[in-house]
């Protein structure tokens, strides 16, 4: 597949996050979640988030990505800052961003190809039928399913599903990527080729941002930001 980076300095910052807080709920059951969160990514950065349940790191993926709206501070994503953004704006950003979710999230009647096809519809140029065959057998290959290109969710593992959802994520080649624990699911050896593709996104100049629990993937990332009750520790 063909990519679209350059490698830059990594003083160019693609998230920027400054005083960020955020609670569920009004009034009496408000139950705040996160506090003044500040943080920073540059281009072809891999940071991990980590530390218990509860401590605000899904929830601070879900407002990088777009997918909550701010309540407090402010995010900037590739340039463009999150806070009053249109609907427009929101899918705008959405469109340059690979979510992986904890769930996997496949459309039970569409095969892994359809599933990768439907994702590369998003680009500004839909490729061809044959491009987008092509591109979904070298990445599935490059992720050991090589032979589930046309399995439908009901035929797949636990694990080969969320694979699959890596590779929705990776298709059209996103400058950000923002994983909540996609290697949960994985044996070693499936891991080793989630992360393989992973780095490999990073080194073209791709930045990830990954909550996840797994301590063998701790050693490949670039940063290690330990979180709690809401608070960036450290």
């Amino acid at each position: 597949m063909s990519t679209m980076y350059t490698q830059i300095s990594n003083e160019d910052i693609v998230i920027d996050a400054g005083g960020v807080g955020f609670a569920f709920g009004t009034g009496a059951a408000r139950k705040p979640v996160l506090h003044h969160i500040d943080l920073k990514v540059s281009q072809g950065e891999f940071v991990i988030l980590t530390g218990p349940s509860g401590a605000g790191k899904t929830t601070l993926l879900s407002l990088i990505g777009a997918l909550r709206s701010l309540q407090a501070g402010s995010i900037t994503v590739l340039g463009t800052e999150l806070s009053g953004l249109t609907i427009e704006g929101q899918t705008r950003i959405r469109r340059q961003i690979g979510y992986i979710f904890q769930d996997h999230n496949l459309f039970d009647a569409l095969t892994a190809f359809q599933c990768l096809r439907l994702a590369s519809e998003l680009r500004e140029q839909t490729p061809t039928k044959e491009q987008a065959l092509a591109e979904a057998q070298e990445l599935l290959e490059q992720l050991g399913l090589g032979t589930c290109l046309h399995a439908r969710p009901g035929e797949l593992s636990t694990g080969q599903k969320q694979r699959v959802a890596i590779a929705r994520a990776l298709i059209n080649t996103p400058p950000i990527i923002l994983a909540d624990e996609p290697t949960a699911s994985l044996d070693l050896e499936s891991s080793r080729l989630v992360m393989a593709r992973l780095r490999a996104h990073v080194a073209v100049g791709a930045s990830i941002v990954m909550i996840t629990h797994d301590s063998r993937i701790f050693p490949q990332a670039d940063r290690l930001i330990r979180m709690a009750d809401g608070y960036i520790e450290g």
